[in-house]
């Protein structure tokens, strides 16, 4: 999350006005979903930057962090990105309309900058590159939760196993960090889904929808 080091650097950087800000999370630090960057971006647009500027807010936010998610673009979820490096590697089709319901498990793990190793997953982008339905969507994103997993840990992920016991079509997970979710056409996943999901020993469970744009 934000640090008193990486505001300064962020105020240093940027053309932003100074006063008193109070932002707040609902979700923990090391979680994977986005949160540092979603910070310094909420905290440089209410200081003034203007909406246009994502290039140089995401140059900012790759030097005060090390990586990135992209943001501070508009329509993040049709990009495919290089976080280590802040840059667009290509421009795909965004995901079609499903519902997520999903939360935190196990230990967060803050992003490393250094940290390289993950799963290749050139056959999957390959295949969304189709525009996937929802049934194909959640295969791949399973597909590439595993692979994570295989590579990475932890091993006693529930996620796969609860996505099979609660009828989800797949699952998703942080390739860093402790978010993990299920992936249901909207509508179809149980009210008590959540509850389940705790009992498993996730934590600050939500649920949200994709592709509503589409």
């Amino acid at each position: 999350m934000l640090t008193d080091q990486g505001i300064e650097q962020l105020f240093c950087r940027l053309p932003l006005k100074t006063g008193s800000y109070s932002l707040t999370a609902e979700m923990p630090p090391g979680g994977g979903a986005g949160a540092s960057t979603a910070a310094l971006v909420a905290l440089a647009r209410a200081a003034g930057l203007c909406s246009n500027d994502h290039e140089q807010l995401v140059q900012v936010c790759l030097t005060i962090e090390g990586a990135s998610d992209p943001l501070a673009l508009p329509e993040p979820d049709a990009l495919l990105w290089a976080s280590r490096q802040g840059e667009v590697v290509d421009h795909l089709p965004p995901p079609p309309m499903a519902e997520i319901v999903g939360g935190f498990w196990g230990d967060p793990l803050r992003t490393d900058p250094l940290d390289l190793s993950f799963a290749d997953v050139t056959d999957l982008v390959r295949e969304w590159r189709n525009g996937p339905d929802i049934g194909c969507a959640a295969k791949i994103a399973s597909q590439s939760a595993l692979r994570c997993t295989a590579l990475r840990g932890p091993f006693d992920d529930p996620t796969a196993d609860l996505a099979r016991e609660l009828g989800a079509l797949g699952h998703v997970r942080a390739h860093t960090g402790s978010a993990r979710g299920l992936i249901f056409r909207p509508g179809e996943a149980l009210p008590d889904t959540e509850a389940k999901l705790q009992a498993a020993g996730f934590t600050r469970t939500l649920r949200f929808r994709t592709g509503e744009r589409a």
